[in-house]
């Protein structure tokens, strides 16, 4: 069991050392291999998504840039309305795969 297997309500962040360990321990990279392989990867993924391309990770899900348009807001506190500018935001939309395993089932043969 890893500590990656904590309780889901143990409020855990995983961060990019605890990937590299991850990394060193399965794969049986150097230390700095591993760091260096984490850090490569989110950088790739990094810079495709700025581009403004989707990433698909199968199993696991997708990472989707969408624009939203200009919009009214509204400020809830004054109610004084605010336009807020057009931006692009990212957006994850996790698999089948993980959705039945943060659901704790079974899941089944791969689909995405």
């Amino acid at each position: 069991m890893t500590k990656f297997q904590d309780t889901p309500k143990s409020g855990r962040t995983i961060t990019r050392a605890d990937l590299s360990e991850a990394v060193y321990q399965k794969v049986g990279l150097s230390r700095a291999e591993s760091a260096e392989l984490v850090e490569t990867f989110l950088a790739e993924v990094s810079d495709t998504i700025a581009r403004g391309e989707t990433v698909k990770l199968s199993s696991f899900g997708s990472f989707i840039v969408r624009s939203k348009g200009e919009r009214i807001g509204r400020n809830p506190k004054t109610g004084v309305e605010v336009p807020i500018t057009p931006r692009r935001v990212m957006v994850f939309k996790p698999s089948n795969i993980l959705k039945a395993r943060i659901n704790g089932q079974d899941p089944g043969p791969e689909e995405d």
